[in-house]
């Protein structure tokens, strides 16, 4: 009965990314854990619902007592719906070589005969029902062994780590940085062995332009899933490796990238000037869309600091560069930025200016509402931030029915997205919504908002 319970009130993927969470998880500080989870509204209650423990048992940890038992931490992780891997629950040799003797990781040391042997005796066991399955024992990760890294590489193998970056990308764009991040930490820590190889001069610079780009994606995964130390730390390492391989092009993207980690941490003159040194790299490169993308979010930027004549300026450059671009031949990183997306950075540039002059909201909703309209659901995290941006403005506008549907439509989909992100910028909505106290609709959305915001 508690295990049913516990299913019904799974907590949000979105507490468990959050640093300060995934500090106490590294260091299995239990208790710092029950009490973060006490601050987001989950009552002890809950939590000995979902861990299985007595209410007595989680005053204790909450009082000092540690959790060292490896099984407890375990039953911990899964009740709670933890990924494992949070708290270094991977397991290790000694207990994989328990989970099941006929595939224990010990056997790779058996000679090939031997092995093959007692595989064939598990598989006809298991095909007459001779063994017990045991369902819990299929978490267990198999004995790990590393991919081989070739000895010398070329083109092929670059191109196979440039392909499988734009692939976990494209699901990025989609679902959110939560759904691919541990794919692309992965994927990236297999690459850089790929530096040990022999290879061309040019091989080795594409090399590491593919690298590169590998942790550009990395820290921006790592920032839509609220991880902005990390996140800092791969852009950093993507920036160097890009400028090493004689890349502007890509340099400008990974600044672009590190101006809208702190934009939207509301670090907004530091964004500014990543922004600005992007587009002498932009520049540099002859890239015009690149050009175009950083002038945009220049314009965005200079709008939350209050200077309408610079964001003007910065968004009528956008738009000449982005009309002056050859979109057809943009590497993967920057293809993303369209016309919709130009559209959509005017309508939050003049959201922005917004703030101190309300003749800019009917322009905002205007341009808000056309990107909304043709956005295509391989860019749905973009349509959640037009969407919010878009609700915003129609409550301020006093248009609250539209404005109250659009907040309840991005709401939906930010359930459906693995991206704290998108959740950190449902507060703007969430304080038009309360300016609106007199409709039950629109203290509905501000409800659904703020038990989304807790978790």
């Amino acid at each position: 009965m508690n295990v049913t319970h516990a299913r019904e009130q799974a907590i949000s993927f979105a507490v468990w990314e959050r640093p300060q969470m995934r500090q106490a998880l590294a260091a299995r500080d239990i208790a710092t854990v029950y009490l973060l989870l006490q601050r987001v509204g989950i009552s002890q209650r809950r939590i000995a619902a979902l861990t299985g423990q007595s209410q007595s048992e989680i005053s204790e940890i909450l009082n000092g007592r540690q959790v060292m038992a490896y099984d407890v931490l375990v039953r911990i992780a899964d009740g709670l719906g933890v990924p494992r891997g949070y708290m270094g629950l991977a397991y290790d040799e000694t207990t994989q070589g328990g989970a099941d003797p006929a595939l224990a990781c010990h056997e790779d040391d058996l000679d090939e005969d031997e092995q093959v042997r007692r595989l064939l005796a598990h598989a006809a066991q298991v095909t007459i029902g001779a063994v017990a399955v045991v369902a819990d024992d299929w978490r267990r990760p198999l004995a790990r062994a590393d991919t081989p890294v070739p000895a010398k590489i070329g083109d092929a193998e670059v191109e196979q780590v440039e392909t499988v970056t734009e692939s976990l990308r494209t699901l990025d764009y989609r679902y959110g940085g939560g759904v691919c991040r541990d794919a692309v930490l992965a994927q990236l820590s297999w690459s850089q062995h790929l530096l040990r190889a022999t290879c061309s001069e040019r091989v080795g610079r594409r090399l590491h332009r593919a690298l590169a780009d590998q942790h550009n994606l990395a820290g921006w995964t790592s920032f839509d899933v609220g991880l902005h130390g990390p996140a800092r730390r791969h852009l950093s390492r993507a920036l160097e490796q890009a400028k090493y391989a004689g890349d502007p092009s890509l340099a400008a993207n990974i600044l672009y990238r590190l101006g809208r980690v702190h934009l939207h941490l509301g670090r907004v003159e530091d964004a500014l000037r990543f922004f600005q040194l992007g587009q002498i790299c932009a520049q540099d490169a002859s890239c015009e869309l690149t050009v175009a993308m950083l002038c945009a979010n220049e314009a965005w930027a200079y709008a939350l600091l209050g200077d309408e004549k610079l964001a003007m300026k910065s968004i009528s450059r956008a738009s000449d560069e982005f009309d002056r671009a050859h979109r057809e031949a943009v590497p993967g990183w920057v293809r993303f930025f369209t016309e919709v997306d130009l559209q959509a950075a005017s309508g939050m540039t003049h959201a922005g200016l917004a703030e101190l002059d309300r003749r800019h909201l009917p322009l905002a909703a205007e341009l808000l509402a056309g990107s909304v309209r043709r956005r295509e659901a391989d860019m749905a995290r973009s349509k959640v931030f037009e969407l919010i941006g878009l609700a915003t403005v129609r409550l301020l506008l006093g248009e609250v029915d539209d404005g109250v549907a659009d907040g309840h439509e991005a709401v939906t989909l930010v359930t459906q997205i693995r991206s704290v992100r998108t959740i950190d910028r449902l507060a703007p909505l969430e304080a038009a919504a309360a300016g609106r106290p007199n409709s039950a609709d629109a203290r509905e959305l501000r409800r659904r908002i703020a038990e989304l915001r807790a978790v």
